[in-house]
């Protein structure tokens, strides 16, 4: 994360004594990427975090991948995977995925299991209902429109809150996400022209203290998964400081850019990922050139595959063709996509756009996994070639 915090107890000065009233020493814990060459968190257990008693292989729920054949655009409908309650990371039902990303979604009603990905991080966003995510760095409260983002190997444990399940779109990368650099200093700090700030960005304030000895943690790292049983209770962090944390951010708190005429993608985007990028598209002033035409102009992005996640308002460009709330549109480089039939030239005299959406674009193929053939609307290819 671009900016430093100090949660709880820490010294005054790293890699000293500091004792517990017991006089025994907290154990530090160094939580770094890039080996010791970029971002890093300083955290003080009260108990050895290299403490396990059992270590054994785990089977994860699988699933499949095949290539977009035929090539074509796709429509995915993720409320029909509806289907009784789950927890948000065993429940997570992918639906697109390559070697940089997985993209997932799921219905939850019940906590998970604590967890850590040793392959990546996450980002998460709310589509709908609340949702705690806690971890040694302390617990981190997410409400509909939030993302949120858990470095690599933070282990933590996702908590619906609240009276409805949550519903998540999940964002698994093969590396590290972030804000975009050209939004960034090279120190780190949020510069004029970036569509949010530090003002926006929300991690722990407090410690999370949790007893509990002989506790299972579950552990995706490069080679498969594995199930340890730690002697005690991960979230025994009595204080932390440093850069590297979960974080959210809400999209209404993005602040679009917005010109004379038509804008493209990039000023949407919010976060970057390994080959990847996150775009938040939100209610806005459009186009105010007397000849604008506000929706977006056809385009074939040669490099790059789009996924739109549409999460609220109404997407103009897309009227017409069976999109709606929790719908998601798979455009694949090969294939040149635009507005549907029609909405240019309604488009035109508006002001004002009240739509939400998240987009990733990758810059590798996206591969259809078994939930996407699953909730696929058969007939959205075809939706361009409608007379209007």
């Amino acid at each position: 994360m671009p900016y430093y915090r100090s949660v709880g107890e820490v010294p005054r000065k790293r890699h000293t004594q500091f004792r517990q009233p017991d006089g025994s020493l907290y154990a530090e814990e160094l939580m770094g990427q890039e080996g010791f060459s970029s971002d890093s968190s300083l955290l003080y257990h009260r108990h050895a975090p290299t403490a396990i008693l059992a270590a054994d292989e785990f089977t994860p729920p699988t699933f499949t991948r095949a290539p977009n054949l035929p090539l074509k655009p796709r429509h995915l409908r993720t409320h029909k995977l509806d289907a009784g309650g789950a927890d948000p990371i065993l429940g997570r039902q992918y639906l697109l995925a390559n070697d940089d990303v997985r993209i997932g979604y799921v219905l939850a009603d019940r906590p998970s299991p604590l967890f850590r990905d040793a392959t990546g991080d996450h980002c998460l966003y709310v589509e709908a209902g609340t949702l705690r995510v806690e971890s040694p760095f302390g617990a981190l409260e997410a409400v509909a429109g939030d993302y949120v983002v858990i470095p690599t190997s933070t282990i933590h444990r996702l908590v619906p809150t609240g009276d409805q399940p949550a519903r998540l779109l999940t964002v698994e990368a093969a590396g590290h996400i972030g804000p975009p650099k050209r939004y960034l200093s090279v120190r780190g700090q949020f510069l004029e022209h970036s569509p949010y700030c530090e003002r926006d960005v929300r991690g722990p304030d407090a410690p999370l203290l949790v007893d509990g000895e002989e506790v299972e943690v579950l552990v995706r790292h490069r080679r498969g998964w594995t199930r340890y049983v730690y002697a005690n209770h991960p979230f025994d962090v009595v204080g932390w400081d440093g850069h590297l944390y979960p974080w959210a951010f809400s999209i209404h708190d993005f602040e679009p850019i917005t010109g004379r005429i038509h804008q493209p993608p990039p000023v949407h985007q919010t976060f970057q990922g390994p080959n990847f990028v996150i775009c938040s598209f939100v209610p806005r002033k459009v186009d105010y050139h007397p000849q604008s035409i506000p929706v977006p102009y056809n385009h074939h992005n040669v490099d790059s595959d789009e996924m739109l996640f549409y999460t609220g308002g109404n997407y103009e460009a897309r009227r017409g063709s069976g999109i709606e709330q929790g719908s998601i549109s798979l455009h694949p480089s090969g294939f040149t996509h635009g507005p549907q039939p029609g909405a240019a030239e309604r488009s035109i005299g508006a002001d004002y756009f009240d739509e939400l959406a998240v987009m990733v674009d990758t810059f590798r193929p996206l591969d259809l996994c078994d939930a996407a053939r699953a909730c696929e609307d058969e007939g959205y290819a075809w939706t361009w070639a409608r007379s209007v």
